[in-house]
């Protein structure tokens, strides 16, 4: 889903400035318990780069984000990193990857939207696969700043990863209020 937010260089500017002392060490701390150091990865949202550069350490880092802003903004970063315009519903790569990583990118799709990533996920993943994604805990829907965010329950993620995956985690944890966020680790079946 395009988030107009995301493709002005105001709101790409604004969402580095909000996001610069929030990253996922945690979430790739957990992660490396389940993948291999030196695995291939596809971040999904990669936006101001925080988390890329951490996964870089352990792992074959591909890049994506949708905005054309978010694509500039990383390879003026990072010279020589390997940065994907890509849809998340879509994911029109022709490579496949060990692990697919987004930290809290998902939410902004429909649950419709989601069940076609996950499927396509589960497509361009090696077997055995892992994905790693964190989202918003709750319910419902909204609007935030022009952004649709959808959130979820641990009940509602789990069938909708069900089909094509194994869970071996849905973690809540703290981002900003307790238990507000959830983490999930999952095997390609």
């Amino acid at each position: 889903m395009k988030q107009p937010y995301y493709h002005s260089k105001e709101g790409v500017s604004e969402y580095i400035q909000l996001a610069k002392d929030v990253d996922g060490k945690r979430l790739i701390h957990e992660l490396k318990s389940h993948l291999e150091s030196g695995s291939s990865l596809l971040e999904l949202g990669s936006g101001p780069g925080k988390d890329w550069e951490i996964l870089k350490d352990d792992y074959l880092v591909t890049g994506s984000d949708n905005s054309p802003e978010f694509i500039k903004h990383l390879e003026s970063k990072f010279p020589g990193g390997q940065f994907h315009l890509l849809d998340a519903v879509s994911l029109e790569i022709d490579e496949q990857f060990d692990c697919i990583y987004s930290n809290k990118v998902l939410h902004h799709l429909t649950d419709e939207e989601l069940q076609k990533s996950i499927s396509k996920q589960a497509e361009i993943l090696t077997p055995s696969g892992i994905v790693s994604h964190s989202f918003w805990a709750g319910q419902g829907d909204e609007i935030f700043k022009g952004m649709y965010v959808n959130y979820h329950t641990i009940e509602e993620l789990e069938k909708s990863f069900k089909t094509h995956f194994e869970i071996i985690q849905i973690t809540p944890y703290t981002e900003f209020e307790k238990n507000d966020s959830l983490h999930l680790i999952a095997r390609l079946k």
